[in-house]
């Protein structure tokens, strides 16, 4: 073992609430340590791999124009960028937790998200107009829809590499291949964190440690003992390295379990992707216009209402519905109307595709489905399409069918214009909800709710912030908000 080394706080993780952490240490005056488990040419844990946008409260264009202050004239008057209130924000987390959301967290999020994508501008982050997730084109204009209305410049990507930069600017020490072992504790106080950094073990010595290292998606064996059987099977969208290591560090010292330890992040994923996210593809494996699409299982039946919702409050669940069916797997099927409307990532080489001029040709060429029905339940949706309602991709159209057993609630066109496509999809699990109880302050808290001294927790690893569900972009912006606050907290707590 080596020497000791000594700083005011320890930051374990790399991705972006691991970063805003450690900027806001150092921010505070802390000599800070950052513990990245993955090589330099993989770091940035889950963030790497995100769309990198961002859901927060915003009155309208003047406030995007803040964040994006080099928005064209002609952007401004083909686009209508709507507002997101603090009360809508508030209503889409209860709604899509079905209220279990911690009210008090849940407060914080809401009422710091602004604030806190500003004070990232101020890192160094740039912002982009979120127009090819969160927007359509109606009549010529652009509309965004769904709370979410800019995205870090180079996405996922682009914000971890301005996020180091910031922190190399600042000269924060960053180690790579620095996989945390255990917390260290002197009494009832965590005094850092013994690591294997390279081939060497080493104890950091530090006034405070915050834990930003994801949750236990990428742990076959823990996703199989808490959210359930099949779970193994999943794929993973991102990073290799978040394997509960900061949860298992955490409960170990005292800290309280807390959250949806059987909920996760999950959404429709490329049938044949890799195991675990590739960092040159990054999202591009998502397939999510499902909602304007038929999507069966392989026995050819419809297993979901792909109009429930917008997008945005539907992806995160529907990927568990996907990995309950026969074969883990889903096909989404379109006809050439809706093609204008395919995100980029319908386009990227790496895709399960089928395409026909004919529906019997179609359904022959989606692989492993049971053809005849398939082409049963399409004649069946199509005769049960209201044609009378209007078609409207921006927003809730009522668009639905009539008769079925199983509603398409919105969004249902119907599937008759060639050519067609079919795109075949399996379950991705982005991350995990369950983790460590924090509060408002971002300490870990023990199973009599009092604070772990000077052990703080942020992002992915936070429990009882999302149940079951969560409103679409809310990730990052969860993981910067407490990031921001465990940094700033550990500075001044190692600082007494």
């Amino acid at each position: 073992m080596s020497e000791a080394s000594s700083y005011d706080v320890i930051v374990v993780g790399g991705g972006n609430a691991a970063l805003c952490a450690a900027l806001s240490a150092a921010e505070h005056g802390a000599r800070v340590a950052v513990l990245e488990r993955a090589p330099e040419e993989e770091r940035g844990g889950n963030s790497a791999f995100a769309a990198g946008t961002m859901r927060a409260v915003y009155s309208g264009l003047e406030d995007v124009r803040k964040l994006v202050p080099d928005l064209s004239e002609e952007e401004i008057a083909n686009t209508d960028f709507s507002s997101y209130s603090s009360d809508q924000f508030f209503d889409d987390m209860a709604r899509v937790t079905r209220y279990r959301t911690h009210p008090d967290l849940c407060e914080v999020l809401v009422t710091r998200s602004s604030e806190t994508l500003h004070w990232l501008r101020a890192q160094g982050i740039r912002y982009l107009p979120a127009y090819a997730f969160h927007s359509f084109k109606v009549e010529g204009k652009r509309k965004f829809w769904g709370g979410v209305a800019v995205v870090a410049a180079g996405g996922g990507i682009g914000l971890v590499d301005a996020l180091y930069a910031a922190a190399r600017k600042r000269g924060l020490e960053v180690f790579y291949e620095a996989h945390a072992r255990q917390l260290l504790q002197s009494g009832q106080r965590i005094t850092g964190v013994r690591a294997s950094i390279g081939d060497r073990l080493t104890d950091l010595n530090g006034g405070a440690v915050v834990l930003a290292c994801g949750g236990f998606e990428a742990n076959a064996e823990w996703r199989t003992r808490y959210l359930g059987p099949g779970w193994d099977l999943a794929k993973v969208r991102g990073t290799r390295f978040n394997t509960g290591d900061g949860i298992r560090m955490a409960l170990e010292v005292g800290a309280q379990p807390y959250g949806n330890w059987a909920g996760c992040h999950a959404c429709e994923w490329d049938l044949n992707a890799p195991d675990f996210g590739v960092r040159e593809i990054g999202d591009q494996f998502q397939k999510h216009c499902y909602q304007f699409s038929v999507m069966v299982n392989v026995d050819g039946r419809r297993f979901l209402d792909e109009g429930a919702d917008l997008r945005t409050y539907t992806y995160a669940k529907y990927g568990r519905e996907i990995l309950a069916q026969p074969g883990q797997a889903a096909w989404q099927i379109f006809d050439s109307t809706a093609f204008p409307l395919l995100r980029d990532e319908y386009h990227i080489k790496q895709v399960t595709k089928a395409r026909a001029d004919t529906l019997e040709e179609l359904v022959s060429r989606m692989e492993g489905v049971n053809a005849a029905q398939t082409l049963k339940t399409l004649q069946e949706y199509n005769a049960a399409v209201r044609r009378d309602v209007a078609f409207d991709p921006n927003r809730l159209d009522g668009k639905c069918t009539q008769g079925l057993a199983l509603p398409k609630s919105n969004w249902a066109n119907p599937i008759e214009k060639p050519p067609f496509e079919a795109y075949g999809v399996t379950c991705g699990i982005t991350f995990t909800f369950g983790g460590i109880k924090i509060n408002t302050e971002a300490e870990a808290v023990d199973m009599r709710d009092r604070p772990v001294r000077g052990l703080y927790v942020a992002g992915e690893m936070a429990g009882g912030i999302f149940y079951f569900n969560y409103p679409g972009s809310t990730g990052l912006t969860n993981g910067a908000v407490f990031g921001r606050i465990a940094g700033r907290n550990a500075a001044k707590f190692a600082k007494q």
